[in-house]
């Protein structure tokens, strides 16, 4: 069961890991959802799966450093479509919007929670590195045996997909999943105002840019996601 939780600044944004449970694989994951996650795990194991987690919590600096090197041309930028963008097309708020479709900004992703996870199947890769593409989820990928079953099984525990669909903002990633009971909690205590001064401290590139344009950006990509399917998700799992 999700416990009360103190949820702090330095959390929200992720300048700490004090509420991180880190695995035996080095992913970290939110010490409220643990038991939750375990759950789930051993559901699909039953099942044939073997559930693990790609990607857990990320830390400010960590996002910041994945993002600049979008940002400065060192890491490609896809489309949904999986084809590489020429930005030199693209004007500097276009170039941070089309990095946001799959790389939050600094400050503003839910892996500073500890409640969002990537997840995956190793068994099912036949040995290919895995990407995290939404084509490995979708139709015949190697991960959507996996995907179907978390369709059908992952609200038992609490989970849900908050990038399920394309609204406009972030693209869809089958993989990324949040647990619901927590994540509502950090997304309530999301402030922009407090993002806005962690940017301006920041060495994000393009920095004025995102600055002038904060408040599009979060409607866009940081508030902008799917709510889960069913309200009482958001309440206590085991």
């Amino acid at each position: 069961m999700a416990t009360a939780h103190k949820i702090t600044t330095e959390q929200v944004y992720g300048l700490t890991d004090e509420h991180i449970h880190w695995l035996d694989n080095g992913a970290g994951i939110h010490k409220n959802m643990l038991a939750a996650f375990n759950h789930m795990q051993r559901a699909a194991k039953a099942a044939g799966f073997n559930l693990q987690v790609a990607s857990g919590f990320r830390n400010f600096t960590r996002q910041l450093h994945l993002v600049n090197a979008k940002l400065t041309g060192k890491r490609a930028i896809k489309n949904r479509e999986n084809k590489v963008i020429d930005c030199s097309v693209l004007s500097e708020l276009e170039h941070v919007q089309a990095t946001m479709l799959f790389s939050a900004l600094p400050g503003g992703s839910r892996h500073h929670w500890g409640t969002d996870i990537d997840v995956y199947d190793p068994d099912l890769q036949n040995q290919q590195a895995l990407q995290l593409e939404p084509w490995e989820y979708q139709d015949n990928g190697p991960q959507a045996p996996l995907n179907r079953w978390l369709d059908a099984n992952m609200q038992r525990f609490g989970f849900y997909r908050p990038y399920q669909d394309y609204r406009n903002g972030v693209a869809e990633e089958p993989w990324h999943l949040s647990y619901a009971p927590l994540a509502k909690i950090y997304m309530q205590a999301f402030d922009v105002s407090d993002w806005h001064q962690l940017i301006a401290a920041s060495e994000l590139h393009n920095k004025q840019t995102v600055l002038d344009n904060l408040d599009l950006l979060c409607q866009q990509f940081v508030v902008n996601v799917c709510p889960p399917s069913h309200p009482d998700l958001e309440t206590s799992h085991a």
